[in-house]
């Protein structure tokens, strides 16, 4: 086969693309979660988290905001522990719990990751095509314009669920009560309610992911010049996902740090039972960071942040491409037969 003319006539369809990320989500959740696991154990165990108090979870791939409604001794991150350290506390945790221990949170994050990742990656994939066959493949603004797209989309349709589903988090509910808080909710305060902590979701995701792609096509491309080859291997996906995502997660860390303080706000005063304050914008809550801590204080969690992306959308990426490697070489040997 021609290997310049075979990867254009070859095509992934839709549903190899939607397989292919979902196998990326669900293996990046099982190698991430534990990095997670262990830091929210530490964080419990250095300021142990009170009643209505809420911590943010998340795997690299999408954040969780978890309510402690009730303050339970059970539940995975209010277990005892005396940890000096990151090693520490996985070891200690393994010896004392089981290895099973570190995977705690897997559920709620499978539930968020993995639909919101296949929206993502198959919207990405799509668009990227669309706009290659009307502006040509070297346009430099297609991996950005494509990235911002998905992600806006993907992050539009899955916030009502992170609402519901942080809800179900913070107490036990059957889906009748379920069904009557968001009826409840809606008829107050509308249907845009369930889009609370959106803006600063959008801020901080669409610009990474801008960002994210770009940078990550123009390695890709760079590296397999570099080794005369036409498409990545697994080493240069994982590679350039890794550099892309540290780049990106560096630049966009004050819109994290910003987004983490406004939802962990909105549940608090949700829980209290009293209003939200008008004065709760983005920039505001900025402005009083950099004035309480400095410019410093919007890059706080700087080196969690580039353990957790770095490694997330390397893992994610690579596996990724190598799925639709797969279905491309599939597809091949279909039609020659």
């Amino acid at each position: 086969m021609d290997p310049e003319k075979g990867p254009q006539i070859i095509k992934v369809t839709p549903l190899q693309q939607m397989l292919s990320s979902c196998t990326g989500a669900i293996l990046t959740s099982l190698i991430v979660t534990p990095l997670d696991v262990v830091k929210i154990r530490l964080q419990a165990q250095n300021n142990p988290f009170s009643k209505g108090k809420c911590f943010v979870y998340s795997n690299g791939l999408m954040d969780h905001v978890c309510v402690c409604e009730e303050g339970c001794n059970k539940a995975w991150y209010k277990k005892p522990g005396n940890f000096q350290g990151t090693l520490d506390a996985f070891l200690k945790i393994v010896r004392n719990e089981g290895i099973k221990s570190l995977w705690s949170g897997l559920p709620p994050t499978l539930v968020m990751a993995v639909p919101a990742t296949v929206i993502y990656f198959t919207c990405y994939d799509q668009l990227t095509a669309f706009l290659r066959s009307k502006l040509g493949e070297n346009e430099i603004c297609i991996p950005i314009v494509a990235g911002t797209t998905a992600r806006f989309g993907a992050v539009t349709v899955i916030s009502p669920l992170e609402l519901v589903r942080t809800k179900m988090q913070s107490k036990k509910f059957s889906y009748k009560e379920l069904h009557r808080f968001i009826s409840k909710k809606v008829s107050e305060d509308g249907w845009i309610s369930l889009w609370k902590g959106w803006a600063p979701t959008i801020l901080r995701d669409v610009p990474f992911s801008a960002m994210y792609w770009c940078n990550y096509e123009i390695l890709k491309k760079w590296f397999c010049e570099k080794y005369g080859l036409y498409e990545p291997t697994f080493m240069i996906s994982f590679t350039s996902g890794a550099l892309s995502g540290s780049f990106a997660a560096v630049v966009t860390l004050p819109f994290d740090v910003v987004k983490t303080q406004k939802q962990t706000q909105l549940w608090t005063y949700e829980n209290l039972k009293i209003s939200e304050p008008l004065h709760m914008s983005t920039w505001i809550i900025m402005k009083n960071i950099v004035a309480k801590n400095g410019f410093s204080g919007l890059f706080t969690g700087l080196i969690p942040r580039l353990i957790k992306i770095a490694p997330a959308c390397a893992i994610m990426i690579s596996t990724y491409e190598f799925g639709k490697a797969f279905f491309r070489k599939q597809n091949s040997q279909r039609q020659q037969y």
